[in-house]
Formats: structure tokens, sequence, C-alpha cells
């Protein structure tokens, strides 16, 4: 018997133009597989070799950095210009840069005569003691909601929630009535700054943004670590902390920053001018002082917020660094 030979499939016109089709479609695909790590703006590369539209983006982006230059840094480095500058040149020529001189007797005047020197160590004091209390309350809370997660995680998770729903003015009255009359102790703390550490320590939003840090770590360094035979506490210490130092850096400036700045609580718990922040004895003080020795003051004030964000700034744009926490 002969087998019959096999014949190949004639190519039409039809099956070629379906293959050049599925071609580029592979192309097409392949070529946005590799442009999706590359940025798109609204120009393309050959817009931008343009000198027309090149010239005109160097002048868009000079004219945004001066704005934001002079929005940012302009009233601090007017502050700290009229803090050296007499009273009359600030009230004829306030733009002016010095034009009788510079009087540097108004940083020692507003440190001795107005005794920010004791004010200011008063709001380092409050300032220390509100970002340690918070940072402790804040992880220690969020590691136990996050990590560790008992039964009534969620019942927790959803009071501290429901406590950003309360304005801060109605709280004011009971606050203030817990600390003149505490439950257990039963000693007033007016006067004490524990009146400001204790109530600014118990921070919904710091507690939430921690845990929601905490629930982005990974699982496997955790149930590594409890194979190794660490507890809960050696955990906390050894794995999360270490692993957290961004959203530490994070509480950490917003809770000095909004013990710095806070006004109306100090001046309720701490009516002894002795023990008042600089938030509190400027406003009372600004009627008694000449406007240059005021605004040194003022100055003063905001030297170590400016000092703090610049060291913390690194760990707002840092990462987690995480990458090789988990091997494999």
């Amino acid at each position: 018997m002969t087998t019959p030979a096999t014949t190949a499939p004639a190519t039409t016109p039809a099956s070629g133009q379906l293959r050049s089709r599925l071609s580029g479609l592979v192309r097409r695909r392949e070529k946005d597989a590799a442009d999706d790590g590359v940025d798109r703006g609204i120009l393309s590369d050959h817009d931008r070799k343009r000198g027309g539209v090149r010239l005109s983006m160097s002048a868009v982006h000079v004219i945004l950095f001066v704005g934001l230059v002079v929005a940012g840094l302009g009233p601090l480095l007017w502050l700290a210009k009229a803090a050296v500058t007499p009273t009359q040149d600030t009230l004829t020529q306030p733009f002016a840069l010095w034009p009788n001189g510079i009087d540097w007797a108004n940083l020692e005047q507003a440190w001795n005569d107005i005794h920010i020197d004791q004010y200011f160590v008063n709001t380092l004091v409050v300032a220390a003691g509100s970002w340690f209390f918070q940072v402790l309350i804040a992880t220690t809370a969020g590691y136990a909601l996050s990590v560790l997660r008992p039964k009534y995680a969620p019942i927790l998770n959803a009071l501290v929630l429901a406590t950003l729903f309360i304005p801060a003015v109605v709280l004011l009255v009971p606050l203030y009535l817990t600390i003149l009359h505490p439950p257990v102790i039963g000693v007033s703390m007016l006067n004490t700054y524990w009146a400001v550490w204790l109530p600014a320590a118990a921070n919904a939003f710091n507690i939430l943004l921690v845990k929601r840090f905490f629930d982005g770590l990974p699982r496997e360094v955790f149930e590594a670590a409890r194979t190794d035979g660490a507890g809960p506490f050696r955990v906390f210490w050894s794995i999360v902390l270490p692993m957290s130092k961004p959203i530490i850096g994070v509480v950490s400036v917003f809770a000095v920053i909004a013990a710095w700045k806070d006004f109306l609580w100090p001046l309720l718990v701490l009516p002894d001018p002795a023990v008042q922040p600089l938030s509190v004895r400027l406003p009372a003080v600004q009627s008694q002082t000449e406007l240059d020795v005021f605004l040194a003051a003022l100055a003063i004030s905001t030297l170590i917020p400016v000092v703090l964000f610049l060291v913390f700034q690194r760990l707002f744009l840092r990462g987690a660094g995480l990458g090789g926490a988990v091997k494999g």
C-alpha cells in the first residue's frame, strides 16, 4: 500500500493578513510592557528636545520654585530679619534689609528680660514629655492591635476610631474635671506637666497611623522570631521597633509640633506663669514688650520646630527599608 503524501496547506492572503495582525499586536504589547516602567508626562521626548518647549518648561520650573520659596520660607526669613531690626525700621520699612543697621541686642533682651530662657526650658519639658508618652502609647497600642491581635481587637479598634469623631472642644470640660479630681490618685494635677503629658498621650490618630504601618510589616519575620522562642516583648523591642523608624519619626514630628504650638490646654491646666510654655507666655507679655524684642522672642520660639523638621525630614522621604528583612 502506498501512503498518501501529506500536502502543506496553501497560504492564502487572508491567513497572511491575520498572521501580520497577530505579530503586530504582540509587538505592541511588548512595547507597552517595556514602557510600563517609564514615567509618562504631558510632553513627549521629542517635544522636550525642541528649543522653545525646553525654554518655556525651564521658565515654568523657575517660577514655581521661586513661588514655593517665597510662600514657604518668606515668613520665616522675614521674622528672622525683623528679630534683629529696630522697631521704627520694621514699622516704616518692613521689607527693607536693615536700613539703619542690625540690632543684635533684641535677641539678648528677649532671652533675659522676657525670661525666654525659662519659658524655653518649660516648652522643651512639655514637648519632650508629650513626645515620649505619645510614641509609647502609639507603638504599644498599634503593636497590640496589629501584631498581637487579641479577640477583642476589632472592638478596641472601633472604639479608638470613634474618638476621632468627637470634637476636641467637647472634651475640654470633662478632661479638665478629670485633671482637677483624678479618679484613682485623688490628687489634683494642675500646674504639673502630667496634666499636659497624659491627655496628649491618648492620641487616636497616632495609634491608627502606627497600626496601619504595623499591618504592612512582614508576618514571616514575626513567625520566625516566635519559632526561635522570642516572646511578645522581645518581638516588639528587637524586631518591630527597629523596622518602624520611619513611622516613629513621623509620629515624633507630629507630637513635638503639636506640643510646641498648643495654647488652650496648657493655658487651662498650667495657670502658674513659672511653668507655662512659650505658646502661653508670649501672648501674655505682648502688650508689655517692644515690637522688636517681641519679634525676637517669636524667632527664638520657632527655631526648635524648624530644626526638628530638618532633622526628621529624611524619615518622611525614606522608605521602610524592609527589602532584606525576609530572605528567600
